[in-house]
C-alpha cells in the first residue's frame, strides 16, 4: 500500500452558472487554495474567484521599454560615436531613421518578456499536477467544470469540504490524491 497524502477535493458542476455560483460561494467562504478547471473561458469566472488583475501586462511594459531604448541606444551609438559620418548634412542622430530598429526591438522584446512573465507567474513548465489523477480527468479538457480545494487551505477539513461542496451543488465528489 502506498502512502499518499491528500491533495484536496474536487467537485463537478452542471453548466457554467452554477460553477459561477460555486466559485462565489467558495471565495464568500473564505478558502484560499482553490482553483476551477473548466473546458472553455467562462466570463466573469476571474471576479467570481476573487482573482486580481494579471501580472503579466508589467513584464510586457519592462520588456517593451527595455526594447525601445535598446533600439535608440544602438542607432545613437553606431551613427553618433562609433562611426560617425555626416551624409549631406544630416545630424549624427535623429529619431526619425532609426525608427524600424526601435520599433521592431520594442515590439520583439515585449513579445519575448510576455511568453516569460506567463511561464514564471503561472510556474511552468509543470509536467504533472495532482488533479491530472482525477477520475475522468480528460473530461475537464471536454465537458466537465471542475472546483478543487487543496488541502493546504487553512480552512480545509475533509468531512466539512465535502459537505460545503455538496452543498452548492457539486457532484462526483472525490479525493485527489498527492
Amino acid at each position: 500500500m502506498s502512502d499518499n497524502t491528500t491533495y484536496g477535493l474536487a467537485a463537478d458542476f452542471e453548466n457554467p452558472l452554477a460553477l459561477m455560483k460555486a466559485a462565489e460561494k467558495c471565495r464568500d467562504e473564505g478558502f484560499k487554495s482553490w482553483d476551477c478547471i473548466t473546458p472553455f473561458p467562462v466570463h466573469g469566472l476571474d471576479d467570481a474567484m476573487g482573482l486580481k488583475r494579471s501580472k503579466v501586462p508589467f513584464f510586457t511594459f519592462i520588456g517593451g521599454s527595455i526594447g525601445f531604448c535598446t533600439g535608440t541606444f544602438i542607432a545613437w551609438y553606431m551613427n553618433a560615436f562609433d562611426y560617425p559620418l555626416i551624409v549631406g548634412g544630416k545630424p549624427f542622430f535623429s529619431p526619425v531613421f532609426p525608427f524600424p530598429v526601435m520599433y521592431e526591438l520594442t515590439i520583439l522584446l515585449a513579445a519575448l518578456s510576455t511568453i516569460a512573465g506567463m511561464f514564471i507567474l503561472n510556474g511552468l513548465p509543470r509536467h504533472y499536477h495532482p488533479v491530472m489523477k482525477a477520475k475522468n480527468f480528460a473530461g475537464t479538457t471536454d465537458d466537465i467544470l471542475r472546483i478543487t480545494i487543496e488541502a493546504s487551505d487553512p480552512l480545509y477539513d475533509s468531512d466539512k469540504t465535502k459537505a460545503f461542496l455538496h452543498e452548492i451543488g457539486g457532484t462526483n465528489i472525490q479525493e485527489l490524491e498527492d
